[in-house]
């Protein structure tokens, strides 16, 4: 395990909140029937159906970008091995809660999975609670295995929410009935990125699919063959219609300022035994999504890879 790579880190502008709900709310209605966007004191999350190990979300937020598709893209480098506490140390806030999206540990889970990030760390480390999650495809019949991660590792890749998991103001974003061709996290994204132009924006956070279906992947085995194309990826992956309520962490960036950062990642998780990589819902007359974020002051990218590739993002 690599003792100290490489990090940059990059100061993001801070919008009043409650414009940054008008911007969403004006951006959203574009692509969708329902919508409301506010600003409110955050609901305890540690509650069902959104389960986190934290009550909110604030406090000294920033997020972590750590690796990316470069370190499996053509081929995995499968060295590239990292701790929670090791990002939480990198970021500068050693005692932490993280959320969000990236790849299981795949020595301690036996293959390549799909990590949902919930953990709340200790300034020493230590692991205070935990309710990570792996989607992984079965072996036998492709289906998803969704399991609780003991181990407080992850490989390749992680897009993170690090704060200190206070309750404080956040956005409540609400969207439902889908009637263009963007999805949620995208239409936030780029609304941002409209309304914002070259300042750089950030949201971690948490939002339930409340009603509908979803497109989501999971990563098989490694593959044995370099992946080199979309095509090839997209052959790669095994993708699923998988059932709402789904509970998804992660986080999204307005645009990269120059540091190859993945600009939004999300993966799911469920108490119904599904979860994965988020792409879209695929009922838009019935999808409901209701989302909690704040805005992150910081952005840390640690161990960017060499190799620039959108395959696989």
């Amino acid at each position: 395990m690599a003792a100290s790579p490489p990090v940059q880190k990059a100061q993001t502008h801070l919008p009043p909140l409650d414009e940054v709900a008008k911007a969403l709310s004006d951006g959203l209605s574009k692509n969708f029937a329902d919508v409301s966007a506010c600003v409110v004191d955050c609901p305890d999350l540690t509650k069902k159906p959104f389960s986190l190990v934290s009550e909110g979300l604030g406090g000294n937020p920033r997020l972590a970008d750590v690796g990316g598709p470069g370190f499996l893209i053509p081929t995995p480098q499968k060295d590239k091995k990292f701790t929670f506490a090791q990002i939480a140390k990198l970021v500068d806030l050693p005692g932490a809660f993280m959320i969000g999206a990236g790849a299981g540990p795949w020595e301690h889970v036996g293959c390549n999975s799909e990590l949902m990030n919930n953990v709340m760390i200790d300034s020493n480390g230590g692991i205070v609670r935990n309710n990570a999650h792996i989607a992984k495809v079965n072996r036998e019949d492709n289906s998803c295995i969704l399991e609780k991660l003991t181990c407080p590792q992850f490989n390749l890749m992680g897009n993170f929410l690090v704060s200190e998991g206070k309750c404080c103001k956040v956005l409540e974003v609400k969207a439902g009935k889908r009637t263009g061709e963007e999805n949620f996290v995208s239409c936030m994204r780029k609304t941002l990125k409209s309304y914002y132009d070259d300042k750089i924006v950030a949201l971690g956070g948490v939002f339930l699919i409340e009603k509908g279906k979803a497109n989501l992947h999971i990563m098989p085995d490694f593959s044995k063959e370099p992946l080199k194309t979309p095509e090839q990826v997209n052959k790669w992956l095994n993708f699923y219609d998988m059932s709402a309520p789904l509970v998804c962490v992660g986080e999204l960036v307005s645009h990269d300022p120059g540091m190859d950062l993945r600009v939004d990642h999300f993966h799911c998780f469920s108490d119904h035994g599904e979860g994965g990589h988020y792409h879209w819902d695929t009922t838009p007359d019935d999808v409901q999504y209701r989302g909690y974020f704040v805005l992150a002051e910081y952005i840390y990218r640690v161990d960017q890879p060499p190799q620039i590739t959108d395959l696989a993002r």
